[in-house]
């Protein structure tokens, strides 16, 4: 059993059925024996690029992540100081939010992102 934490793009290629999710990220998600997580951060991002006009995305994403089986994953006060002690490798404050509840949660995260393996936490390419 993997416990799996989505980056906010491998969640909209999974809701979209986007092909750029490779087949082993697909395969994580869909195995009913992994525990998969999205981040309150991806829900603010998405959110906020949707207002922008950036994103075409449900308005009621807690429910969408409730009916894909997803477990979400929410802010605390320990992610946050942990987020803001990272080492200033990426400076997206969303994707350091992922990258500091992947540590702390101790997850695996789907990415395609370049800069996370600077960080040591465990990834799966979102692309393969």
């Amino acid at each position: 059993m993997k416990r799996i934490l989505l980056d906010t793009h491998a969640l909209i290629w999974w809701m979209n059925g986007d092909q750029a999710l490779g087949e082993f990220a697909l395969e994580c998600i869909a195995n009913e024996n992994n525990h998969v997580y999205v981040s309150a951060a991806s829900v603010w991002e998405m959110s906020i690029k949707r207002q922008l006009g950036k994103l075409e995305c449900p308005v009621d994403l807690d429910s969408v992540i409730e009916s894909l089986g997803f477990s979400k994953l929410p802010i605390s006060i320990f992610h946050s100081e942990q987020a803001g002690q990272l080492p200033i490798h990426h400076k997206d404050p969303f994707d350091r939010m992922l990258i500091a509840q992947a540590q702390a949660e101790g997850l695996q995260l789907i990415t395609k992102d370049e800069y996370f393996p600077s960080y040591g936490i465990s990834l799966i390419d979102a692309t393969k």
